[in-house]
């Protein structure tokens, strides 16, 4: 099987992204867009279960509405565990972070169709979609550097920053269109939103090299005779 080998060590004289390899770039755009996704759905989530049928939303009690979210939270953060299984064992990083953002953006657009139903079936899809592309993404972006390089912790704050970005600036858009114009016009956003995420990525996988592509070389068991 094909081995990651680090980014940083291509010529010096490749383009790169403050300083780093140029595929970080497109690894913090696209969790950037997907962390915009993510934390615009939440935004407006309770309010649009809990707002009145009259004024286009489901109508639950605040009970109920707490433990959609509080369940679609949990279920997102768990199924991480057979997403990294699924890129270690069937299809790798690279393919599960695409898979994963494509899952994710169509499950934003169930969510944008006006009908009580979408709602749930589009959290199943980004629940799905999450647990593909949030655990593997993270892994690629350690594959860009040598394991002992100086510059890898630096990297990871950079891509870190993509995160804090796209959830800060989510909120203030999808919350403004969904509670003042239109809720499942939030929703849609949110799915612009990862669109423009699995568009970039797609675009930069020739900055990518061979971070996670192919499944991960894995120690053979040791013999009798080497224990």
């Amino acid at each position: 099987m094909a081995q990651d080998v680090p980014v940083e060590r291509r010529a010096v004289t490749e383009r790169t992204f403050f300083g780093h390899p140029r595929a970080l770039a497109t690894l913090f755009l696209t969790e950037m867009w997907e962390r915009f996704s993510f934390y615009g759905m939440r935004a407006i989530l309770v309010l649009y279960l809990t707002a009145e049928v009259a004024d286009d939303g489901l109508g639950l009690g605040e009970a109920n509405a707490n433990a959609v979210y509080g369940t679609y939270n949990a279920m997102v953060y768990l199924l991480a565990l057979p997403g990294g299984w699924v890129a270690d064992r069937l299809i790798g990083a690279r393919r599960s972070v695409l898979w994963g953002g494509v899952v994710i953006a169509a499950g934003h657009y169930v969510m944008a169709v006006p009908v009580r139903w979408s709602v749930f079936a589009g959290m199943v899809l980004i629940v799905l979609g999450t647990g593909l592309l949030k655990p593997n993404i993270s892994t690629m972006v350690g594959a860009l550097y040598d394991r002992d390089s100086p510059r890898r912790d630096a990297g990871f704050s950079i891509f870190y920053m993509g995160i804090n970005l796209g959830a800060f600036i989510a909120p203030l858009i999808t919350g403004y269109l969904g509670e003042k114009i239109n809720w499942h016009l939030g929703f849609a956003v949110a799915a612009v939103g990862m669109t423009f995420g699995v568009i970039q990525y797609v675009l930069g996988r020739r900055n990518l090299g061979d971070a996670g592509d192919g499944l991960p070389t894995r120690c053979s068991a040791p013999t009798a005779a080497g224990r």
